[in-house]
């Protein structure tokens, strides 16, 4: 059974943002902050913790914006080193990526996730590699890629993170059909991308984290087209079910966020504002006011 460590890691953030407009008009979706960090540097701070040495990134025009993020900014350190503020300075070379740590390539069209990952082939080569979303944000004691990590190097295969959603929400996600229901663990023997309420084999829903094998890859090479008229990478994934990648679901511990509607970075940004020592009491003493005014007026 094939247990390669994982070492590098997709990000898929060519979308335009367009649930975030006016906001994205200028600025990429992902460097939007949640408190005071960006989408983009919880997925990067989840992946070092799970050993990602790595780091690929699917992008699109206008978003030079990001890159710039994970270069160093002198004159900034400069004068925070001249400050005294050493605080800050730590803060921000936890930002800086070293060199030749990150890669960058292109996705001229919007074919769908798949065809984004594919985007990255060739940077992949013939190792498993992690994917991960960074709208979706995940709050858990051990972050969500190392536990699957963990669990990966004892099981080998392809490894999907998975949840359970109220059915009438599984016709949002990528479904699994389950074979073998082992707790953290489950064998899939199907996966449905976006189903109808009625059809969907179960409400155990695929979220944005994967490790995958480099056959996956190759079943992209077809680039057939799925649900939505786009290139999915839950059929590629799909195609391993039966072969000697085993494709497992794995349901982590800890809180998603849908960072990607409006709805759930709002979500989001109370549950993560209240996590902060230095902002709960005041936070939450505004939060209490709100609602008690609100309650008030009714």
């Amino acid at each position: 059974m094939t247990k390669h460590k994982v070492t590098k890691a997709i990000f898929p953030v060519a979308g335009l943002g367009t649930r975030f407009l006016p906001a994205t008009k200028s600025i990429p979706k992902e460097i939007m902050t949640l408190v005071d960090r960006p989408l983009i540097q919880y997925a990067i701070d989840e992946a070092r913790a799970a050993g990602i040495e790595e780091f690929i990134f699917v992008t699109s025009r206008g978003k030079s914006a990001l890159e710039d993020y994970f270069d160093r900014a002198p004159e900034l350190e400069s004068v925070l080193t001249r400050d005294g503020k050493e605080h800050l300075l730590a803060i921000l070379k936890q930002t800086n990526m070293e060199s030749g740590a990150i890669a960058y390539v292109r996705q001229h069209k919007a074919l769908g996730l798949g065809h984004a990952v594919w985007c990255a082939r060739r940077l992949i080569g013939d190792e498993p590699f992690a994917v991960m979303l960074p709208d979706d944000v995940i709050a858990a004691e051990k972050p969500c890629l190392q536990q699957m990590i963990e669990a990966y190097e004892d099981i080998g295969g392809c490894m999907v993170a998975a949840m359970e959603v109220a059915p009438a929400k599984a016709s949002s996600y990528g479904v699994l059909d389950i074979d073998k229901d082992m707790g953290a663990l489950v064998s899939v023997k199907g996966m449905v991308e976006k189903p109808k309420a009625a059809e969907a084999p179960s409400n155990l829903a695929v979220i944005g984290r994967y490790i995958l094998t480099p056959s996956v890859l190759t079943n992209l090479n077809r680039m057939k087209e799925g649900a939505g008229g786009e290139i999915q990478l839950t059929d590629a994934i799909a195609e391993e079910i039966g072969t000697s990648n085993t494709v497992y679901g794995y349901r982590f511990r800890g809180q998603r966020y849908d960072c990607g509607s409006k709805a759930g970075f709002l979500q989001a940004t109370v549950a993560f504002g209240l996590a902060r020592d230095e902002l709960s009491a005041e936070f939450s003493e505004y939060l209490h006011h709100m609602m008690a005014q609100q309650k008030a007026a009714q």
